[in-house]
C-alpha cells in the first residue's frame, strides 16, 4: 500500500534508483534499471532557452473539488510489473515518460526483487531447480528466449503498462485509468477510474442542471446519429460467437443474467459507428464500463485485437490505428433527417443548433447536400 503521502524517492545513484514506502521496511520497493536511469537526467540541457520557456509556461490543472492529490506523484510517467520468477512477489518499475521497447529492455535492464534480491537480465541464471541446468543456463538459447519473452510481457504495448494514481497513490493496470489524449507517454488520466468515481460524485452535484442537460443532449445527439444503422443483435449467437466469456477477462456469463454483461460497440459510437454483428463484442459489465468510449487499441492489447478481428471479421487495419477515425460511411443527410424528425412539442430551434454544432464538431458539413447545407444555415 502506499499512503497519503506517496512513495519518496530517497537515491539516484548510477542505475540504481531506490523508494521506500512511508508504511515502512516491509513495503520497500527497489529498482535497478539502466535505461530508466540514463533517462533520468532532465532534459533542460536538451533543449533550447525558448523551448524550455514554451514547456514551463502550460496553464497549471486546478483542483476543482474536495478531494486531495498527492504531492509528488510522477502522474504522466509509465510503470511495468512483473512477478519475480524466483519468488513470484509482485515488483514494480518506474520507466518514466519514454517507454522501453522489447529490444532495450533486453539488453539493458536489470530489475531486482524487493523481497528476494533476484535480478531479472538477460544474463542472469533461470531460478528453477526443477529443470535441467543446460536449460536454465545463462546465455543459452532456452535462458535468452525466456529473458526475452519476460520483458516482451512487461513491455509490448502500452497496455501492458501500469500508472500511479495520484489521488489514492496505488500502482495499477493500464486499463484501471480513463484514457486522456495526450497526457503522457500512456494517455491515460490522472487519478484511477474508481477515484475518478468519486471525483465526479463530488464534482457532479455542482453543476448546474442546465449543464447536465447539455451533456445528455450530446450524447443523444451523437447516438441519434447512426441510430438508422443499428443491427439487431442475436444474443444467443453473440454467446455463441464468444464462447460464452468476457471477450476481455475470460469470466464466464450468464446469457439470463442480462445486468451482468453488455454488448460492446467495438468501433465506439462516438465515432459514430452503429451497433452492427461485426462491431459487437461480449463484455462482461465491468470490462464494458472501463473500455467506455476507448478506440480498440487503446484498451485491447494486440493479440486481442487480432483474435476480435477474427471472431468477428471486423476491419483489423481499423482496429489497430493508433489515432481514432470517424466513420468514413456515415450518411449525414439521412442522420440529419432522423435528428430533425422530433415531436410537435418538441423544442425545433434548439435541435437545429444542436445539429449544427454536432455537424461542425465532426467536420461534417461538407458531406451534406447542397439542400441541406442552405436549410441548416451553412454557407
Amino acid at each position: 500500500m502506499v499512503d497519503a503521502s506517496g512513495p519518496r524517492r530517497l537515491f539516484t545513484n548510477g542505475a540504481c534508483i531506490l523508494y521506500i514506502c512511508t508504511k515502512g521496511a516491509n513495503c520497500r520497493r527497489e529498482v535497478k534499471d539502466k535505461a530508466t536511469a540514463a533517462r533520468t537526467q532532465t532534459s533542460r540541457d536538451t533543449m533550447s532557452d525558448q523551448a524550455w520557456e514554451n514547456a514551463m509556461a502550460r496553464r497549471p490543472a486546478k483542483n476543482k473539488n474536495d478531494i486531495p492529490r498527492i504531492k509528488g506523484i510522477p502522474y504522466h510517467d509509465a510503470w511495468v510489473s512483473f512477478a519475480c520468477v524466483s519468488c513470484g512477489v509482485r515488483n514494480f518499475v518506474q520507466i518514466g515518460q519514454e517507454l522501453l521497447s522489447t529490444a532495450e529492455a533486453l539488453e539493458t535492464a536489470e530489475w531486482i526483487c524487493s523481497a528476494c534480491g533476484f535480478t531479472h537480465a538477460k544474463d542472469s541464471e533461470l531460478p528453477f531447480d526443477a529443470w535441467p541446468s543446460d536449460v536454465r543456463e545463462a546465455n543459452q538459447v532456452p535462458a535468452e528466449r525466456f529473458w526475452r519473452a519476460f520483458f516482451k510481457s512487461a513491455v509490448e504495448t502500452r497496455e501492458s503498462h501500469w500508472k500511479q494514481c495520484n489521488a489514492c497513490g496505488r500502482i495499477l493496470p493500464f486499463s484501471d485509468f480513463a484514457g486522456h489524449r495526450d497526457w503522457g507517454p500512456l494517455e491515460r488520466q490522472m487519478e484511477c477510474r474508481a477515484c475518478k468515481a468519486a471525483i465526479n460524485a463530488v464534482g457532479n452535484p455542482r453543476r448546474t442542471k442546465q449543464q447536465l442537460h447539455e451533456a445528455s443532449s450530446r450524447r443523444r445527439i451523437a447516438d441519434l446519429m447512426v441510430e438508422g444503422d443499428n443491427e439487431k443483435i442475436d444474443h444467443a449467437a453473440l454467446f455463441k460467437r464468444f464462447d460464452s466469456k468476457c471477450f476481455k477477462t475470460g469470466v464466464n456469463l450468464d446469457i439470463k443474467a442480462r445486468s451482468t454483461w453488455a454488448i460492446d460497440h467495438i468501433l465506439p459510437s462516438k465515432y459514430l459507428y452503429p451497433l452492427t454483428v461485426t462491431n459487437a463484442a461480449l463484455l462482461s459489465r465491468e470490462a464494458n464500463e472501463r473500455k467506455r468510449d476507448a478506440w480498440p487499441s487503446a484498451f485491447y492489447s494486440n493479440s486481442e485485437l487480432k483474435r476480435l478481428a477474427s471472431i468477428t471479421g471486423a476491419d483489423l487495419s481499423v482496429l489497430t490505428r493508433h489515432e481514432p477515425v470517424l466513420n468514413p460511411h456515415i450518411d449525414v443527410d439521412a442522420a440529419v433527417s432522423r435528428l430533425l424528425d422530433v415531436r410537435e412539442a418538441s423544442d425545433l430551434h434548439k435541435r437545429v443548433n444542436q445539429v449544427k454544432q454536432l455537424l461542425g464538431n465532426y467536420n461534417l458539413v461538407g458531406k451534406l447536400s447542397a439542400k441541406n447545407r442552405r436549410m441548416l444555415g451553412f454557407k
